[in-house]
């Protein structure tokens, strides 16, 4: 039980840390890109057993992610930060 207890904890502290990610598709991403003059974008690759690429912005307080297959094309202003790894919360 309190296992389950701080279980819970632990995920209510990261929902807080990670604040509000919202999930699009590529297309979306892209659009949001478009819309900023100097992105900074985040890029890494999809995961162990996942083949592709995971990117996320930050766009008027709220932070986007998208998965792809492939490499996304980013405007050529964008700022591009090369991550080992991006986390996100189920």
């Amino acid at each position: 039980m309190a296992h389950s207890a701080a279980h819970a904890a632990a995920i209510a502290d990261a929902i807080k840390a990670s604040g509000v990610l919202v999930r699009l598709d590529a297309g979306e991403f892209l659009r949001i890109l478009k819309k900023q003059e100097e992105p900074l974008v985040v890029i890494a690759p999809a995961g162990f057993l996942q083949r592709g690429w995971r990117y996320l912005v930050s766009y008027k307080g709220l932070a986007f992610h998208t998965k792809s297959a492939d490499p996304l094309p980013l405007p050529p202003r964008a700022e591009v930060v090369q991550a080992r790894a991006i986390s996100i919360p189920s």
